[in-house]
């Protein structure tokens, strides 16, 4: 073993969460993108630990699929009833054995373990790879049979107090003392206990055999096997960290509120060191899974989940959600919601657009105001301005969608796609009823509805010629503001004739057809 690759690290999580008040296990509670336990978990994985141990109990049939999800070598151990951290611990290393089948039926759990054992927790959001290396490497470096992480804080009220051995020996820990067993002397310490520790194997089993329940809440605690370990004259050592963040765990849903505004604040900071303008850190949320590149520009109401990345010279914002989104260089990114979609290099999306899973808006091409798409496949300078849904669709180069479009994607039993060309010029409130595909170069006129393959520079149309019926207001809503304004605007027509010499005089309400042969082209959709 390295000086920092501990024999197995414990991760206690059966814990009930009540002050959570929840029903969901509070491990599974989310902070940066991530669970309580994901990022405990992941802080330990990173030891590259022989085996890492996850010690489960409340909720665990929520708990368990998700620890499964995300680390399959996790070895599970179950708490049944939570009888306190020293308990937990005894769980673990009989999982160790079961699992490693180091130990005969009556053997000692866990009798066949060497190395370090680490044990910390699966409600400790912060606390990072490096700090449980750091304390891995100062207990071996030592020799101490035990060392405890600890912390100095503003307030210790609650905690326990580590007292340390007085003279050269300043490291060394005399006692951990709870706040209600605590002196007047010993309460004025702001040296805690995080209750994170590295153990030399064989202490921790020799000692979780003699720890007793003997206490107000009749439980096995691990603070006794530090203080059998310094009864027996062995190394009980003191690893203070230097950032008290990775020491503080999540108890109600306000200390998940301070560590998650505390990571954002750490992520964000991360992201602008690195070259990211964040216009307003106060409104913009990153998980720390999140890629930004420099020259990034995030302007206020930013939100970016999951593994979204954002390339070199593109702005997002202003109020954008975007999980697990692709933005690629020199794209604007507007008043979007997003996810699974991949928007090109110098694109434009927004602002009020809906990006759902399987968009891709190729280089230089637009998705306007007030669009949807879903699996959608937009091509280089292809653009859809305005007022459309773009679903299961594929849209060539240089194309454009009239404004008002839909891709009638669903016949009531399964989805089907439609293909538009490349160099398109489709017109306004058209209906393209797949599957169907349109040829390059081809055109449709205003309101059309494409319910068969349109031949590459054909003009599809499937409205008749236009009918005027006059004086149906008059007839039909006879009595009503309009038919009054009607009948004045038709007066004022026959008095205007009058005065030009009959010039547009009124006619008797005929019937009228345009009386055009050709039918509208694409100029009857607004293009932009």
């Amino acid at each position: 073993m390295s000086d920092t690759r501990p024999a197995a690290v414990i991760v206690l999580a059966a814990g009930g969460g009540t002050r959570m008040k929840s029903r969901v296990p509070k491990v599974l509670h989310r902070i940066g993108g991530q669970s309580l336990i994901g990022r405990a978990l992941g802080a330990a994985r990173g030891l590259d630990p022989q085996t890492l141990v996850a010690v489960v109990g409340h909720g665990r049939e929520q708990v368990v699929p998700h620890i499964e999800s995300l680390d399959a070598d996790v070895t599970l151990a179950v708490q049944e009833e939570q009888l306190g951290t020293g308990h937990a611990v005894q769980c673990a290393l009989a999982a160790l054995a079961d699992a490693g089948d180091r130990a005969d039926a009556g053997d000692r759990a866990g009798s066949g373990l060497e190395g370090t054992v680490l044990v910390t927790y699966g409600d400790v959001p912060l606390l990072t790879t490096g700090a449980l290396a750091d304390l891995v490497a100062r207990h071996t470096a030592a020799g101490n049979a035990v060392s405890v992480l600890t912390a100095v804080v503003q307030d210790p009220t609650g905690y326990g107090r580590v007292v340390r051995e007085p003279g050269d020996a300043g490291d060394m820990v005399a006692a951990i003392v709870e706040q209600r067993d605590a002196d007047e002397e010993q309460l004025a310490i702001r040296e805690i206990n995080s209750g994170i520790y590295a153990f030399d194997a064989a202490v921790l089993v020799d000692a979780l055999g003699r720890i007793r329940t003997d206490n107000a809440q009749g439980e096995l605690y691990l603070t006794d096997v530090a203080a059998i370990a310094r009864g027996d004259g062995r190394r009980v050592g003191a690893v203070r960290a230097d950032d008290v963040w990775q020491t503080e765990g999540v108890n109600d849903r306000v200390q998940l509120s301070r560590l998650g505004a505390e990571l954002n604040r750490r992520t964000l900071e991360r992201h602008m060191r690195a070259g990211v303008t964040v216009v307003d850190p106060a409104s913009t949320w990153l998980d720390d899974t999140v890629t930004c590149e420099p020259d990034v520009t995030l302007l206020p109401g930013v939100q970016l989940h999951g593994h979204s990345r954002v390339a070199t010279g593109a702005t997002v914002g202003p109020d954008c959600t975007l999980t697990d989104v692709v933005v690629g260089p020199g794209a604007s990114v507007v008043r979007c919601h997003g996810s699974g979609a991949v928007v090109g290099q110098g694109a434009t999306v927004g602002p009020f657009a809906y990006l759902r899973p399987g968009t891709t808006l190729g280089a230089e091409g637009k998705i306007g105001t007030f669009v949807e798409t879903k699996n959608a496949a937009i091509a280089e300078s292809a653009k859809v301005p305005h007022l459309s849904y773009v679903g299961d669709a594929e849209i060539g180069e240089h194309s454009n969608i009239g404004a008002g479009t839909i891709f009638a994607n669903y016949d009531g039993v399964q989805k089907n796609r439609s293909t538009v060309g490349a160099h398109c010029k489709t017109g306004s409130n058209n209906t393209f009823v797949a599957p169907v595909e349109i040829g390059d170069g081809a055109a449709s006129g205003a309101g059309t509805v494409v319910r068969r393959d349109v031949p590459p520079g054909a003009l599809a149309v499937s409205t008749g010629p236009q009918r005027n019926i006059e004086g149906w207001t008059q007839r039909k809503r006879a009595g009503t503001a309009a038919a009054e304004a009607a009948q004045a605007a038709q007066a004022a027509r026959t008095s205007s004739a009058a005065g030009t010499g009959g010039v547009g005089a009124a006619t008797p309400a005929r019937d009228t057809e345009d009386e055009s042969s050709a039918p509208s082209g694409p100029s009857e959709g607004k293009q932009q």
